[in-house]
């Protein structure tokens, strides 16, 4: 059997976003009697255990943790200091449990936040093969000014890894401009999509509508994002302003602009037709999906998206921008002519585009059925691409 260390800043069950749905994916479809996974991970929540098999991987937390944290807790001292103290503290922990565990492979999985620790890792331990995962969401510029103090080490976790793993065309070619020269692969996050294009009961969803307060004629937008400015979603609160009052937003997910987005939407006046829903279990976002009309997410800044892929698998028309890695899958009729169209593009920071694109699809129904079927097929294709088979083959 062959055990693989990942490193990662997060882990279930507590404090996941993409990133770490997409490492849940891939290692629960791997066989455990082919490959071990252990993981080193922070805390923060002292009521977790140090120690814990979650699913098929054996997660070793560190760092300062507080009882029952919240998601704003993280930002307060001294659990701030966390995503510092990670980069050397992961390599001590990692280089201690490889004494026992004898690791045949590590992962990091996001370059500016777990490559460090991985890099100190095979600059000891050379002979162990290296795996980084690029999935980056927020803007290179601002990543690369953030690694400014550790450059030397930021470069080398880029140039040392054996195998590099984009998630999108964008980050691909990120990694060849940060100077890596060896084997890389673009291989999208996978999508289930049979739960999500799952049909639920008309109860069911109603149910959600009810608890939602959709009354006949409203149109629900809704967004899976976390809450921090590059996900947009004060774009699309500044267009609900301009749009008719039947027009609702809802906003699954938590962040830091939790407090500022609601202070947002009551300045703007439209408070009362943004509904924030805190955080969803994942389990659960193919039922609102369902009782909802259009996704949107008016990004920055994206690695990938896995919402958007999410949404076309629902069966949702999407309205998004065509940064970073939505570039790769949502084309727009009027910005890609060569392109199957499979939603909406907007520019980033309009508000006046995304009332307009919401307009068109509700005055378009024909449109909208058109896109959709361009969407299933980009969502099967994606489901086809899931990283499973590509990580076996690289971690054995």
């Amino acid at each position: 059997m062959k055990r693989i260390l990942i490193f990662s800043l997060a882990y279930y069950p507590k404090y996941v976003g993409g990133a770490e749905l997409a490492i849940k994916e891939i290692i629960d479809r791997i066989d455990p009697q082919e490959i071990e996974f252990h993981m080193v991970t922070l805390r923060f929540d002292s009521s977790l255990p140090k120690i814990e098999q979650v699913g098929n991987v054996l997660v070793h937390r560190i760092g300062f943790a507080r009882a029952n944290s919240s998601i704003e807790d993280l930002s307060s001292y001294p659990l701030r200091l966390n995503k510092h103290l990670f980069q050397f503290l992961a390599a001590w922990k990692a280089l201690s449990l490889h004494r026992t565990h004898q690791y045949n492979g590590i992962w990091a999985v996001m370059a500016h936040s777990s490559g460090i620790p991985a890099v100190i890792f095979k600059l000891l331990r050379p002979t162990v093969p290296y795996l980084l995962t690029l999935q980056e969401g927020d803007r290179l510029e601002k990543i690369e000014r953030m690694m400014v103090p550790l450059w030397p080490l930021f470069t080398r976790a880029f140039t040392r890894a054996d195998v590099i793993q984009a998630i999108s065309t964008f980050l691909g070619r990120w990694a060849r401009r940060r100077d890596f020269k060896g084997h890389l692969e673009v291989v999208p996050n996978g999508v289930d999509v049979a739960r999500f294009s799952h049909k639920e009961m008309p109860a069911v969803i109603d149910e959600i509508k009810d608890k939602l307060g959709k009354r006949m004629g409203d149109v629900f937008l809704i967004t899976t994002s976390r809450l921090v400015r590059k996900n947009g979603i004060d774009v699309v609160i500044e267009a609900l302003a301009l749009l008719p009052e039947h027009v609702k937003f809802i906003v699954a997910g938590i962040g830091p602009d939790d407090l500022s987005l609601k202070r947002l939407a009551r300045e703007r006046g439209v408070a009362d037709r943004v509904r924030f829903l805190g955080e969803i279990q994942s389990a659960d976002i193919p039922k609102y999906l369902q009782a909802s009309d259009i996704f949107i997410r008016s990004s920055r800044s994206e690695g990938m998206g896995n919402s958007f892929v999410e949404a076309f698998a629902a069966g949702l028309p999407v309205i998004g921008t065509q940064e970073g890695g939505i570039a790769d899958f949502l084309f727009d009729e009027k910005r890609n002519p060569d392109k199957p169209v499979t939603g909406w593009a907007v520019d980033v920071d309009s508000p006046e585009q995304v009332a307009h694109a919401v307009k068109d699809i509700m005055e378009n129904p024909e449109k909208v059925r058109a896109v959709g079927l361009q969407e299933n097929t980009i969502g099967v294709s994606w489901r086809m691409t899931c990283a499973t088979k590509f990580f076996c083959r690289c971690l054995t």
